[in-house]
């Protein structure tokens, strides 16, 4: 029977078990089977403000230096990369790893060629004897988990290798790549960062005219880098990722319109992009902005500004910054564009 299947707590279901449950315990108190919702599972920790949550299984997210905000969301890559759906990661002492299993035996729910074949695994010493119980604090059992909201996804189904024993301060298995490292950690963590909206300010902010530039910016107060942290406390392993403004593209909603510059790309600038509008720069040409050549009639124009994210991570073993694919995050707002009304004598 596959792995994935027969873990009733250990992967697809612990991991949603433990993402609806509510308190945990303080991260001192992070032991295999510590009380957390996926029995047998690493629980994790939550401060009184809730920005440290425990993921499925062993790691565990600081997002205090996420975005925040009703409009925050996720960024997507720039390439086809995807963070990893699934991973492997410390779960059991040999005392949880009997208790997870022999029930499941027991139940006789999985059939007795199964059940004799995980017995002679675990147990009979084919590779492991009686759930390596001689090593009992030096090491633990990995088992699979789904990242975060991941369930359903295809790569979930990726992690289906049966628990393994790894030894403390010993690398996992080479053969078994979703096993966690560093980086993984902080591909993990990417997919946890949250960025502000990009919705930009325009003078004219009311309705602009054809014909009349329009000055879009960003203030570089709101848009500042973010991070969120990842880690197994049981491995002593952290890594952050952190995602910083590079440049701003603005898609005017109609073919009808002049972007400056041409290319629509806005980059950053002093810690701002674009600039802000002023009294006296009517006749300028705006760094960052279109001029709309036609009206919008009695509705308005979809103004998309997209904001891209350079990202990066640093880690446990690793000192300098390691690029991870460039992020976007965008968001529409209507423009309402009129016609200049001429003035008759």
């Amino acid at each position: 029977m596959p792995a994935i299947g027969r873990k009733t707590r250990g992967v697809a279901l612990g991991a949603a078990l433990f993402l609806l449950a509510g308190a945990a315990p303080a991260w001192a108190d992070i032991v295999p089977g510590g009380g957390g919702a996926s029995e047998g599972g690493v629980s994790g920790g939550s401060g009184d403000d809730g920005t440290i949550n425990a993921s499925a299984g062993a790691v565990v997210y600081d997002r205090s230096k996420n975005g925040s905000g009703q409009s925050a969301g996720p960024v997507t890559s720039a390439s086809d990369w995807t963070p990893p759906a699934c991973y492997y990661a410390p779960a059991f002492t040999p005392d949880q790893l009997k208790a997870e299993l022999e029930p499941i035996w027991e139940a006789g729910s999985t059939g007795p060629e199964w059940d004799a074949q995980q017995r002679d695994r675990y147990v009979n010493g084919k590779p492991y004897k009686d759930f390596n119980k001689e090593k009992e604090g030096e090491g633990y059992w990995w088992d699979g988990f789904v990242a975060d909201g991941r369930i359903g996804d295809p790569g979930a189904l990726d992690c289906q290798e049966p628990n393994f024993w790894v030894d403390t301060g010993d690398d996992p298995p080479a053969d078994v790549p979703q096993a966690i490292t560093p980086e993984m950690l902080a591909q993990l963590a990417y997919a946890e960062l949250r960025v502000p909206s990009t919705e930009v300010k325009l003078a004219p902010e009311v309705e602009t005219k054809v014909n009349l530039p329009t000055w879009a910016w960003l203030d570089g107060a709101t848009f500042k880098p973010v991070s969120v942290t990842a880690s197994v406390p049981l491995l002593g392993m952290t890594a952050t990722t952190t995602a910083e403004p590079v440049s701003l593209r603005i898609e005017p909603g109609t073919a009808d319109a002049r972007l400056h510059p041409a290319s629509g790309e806005c980059a950053l600038a002093d810690g701002s992009i674009g600039e802000r509008y002023a009294k006296g720069k009517a006749d300028r040409t705006p760094p960052c902005g279109v001029t709309y050549l036609r009206s919008s009639g009695d509705g308005t124009f979809p103004l998309q500004a997209t904001l891209t994210w350079k990202i990066s991570w640093t880690g446990t073993g690793v000192n300098d910054e390691q690029p991870l694919p460039d992020g976007s995050f965008g968001a529409e707002q209507p423009v309402t564009v009129r016609e200049i009304q001429a003035v008759n004598r």
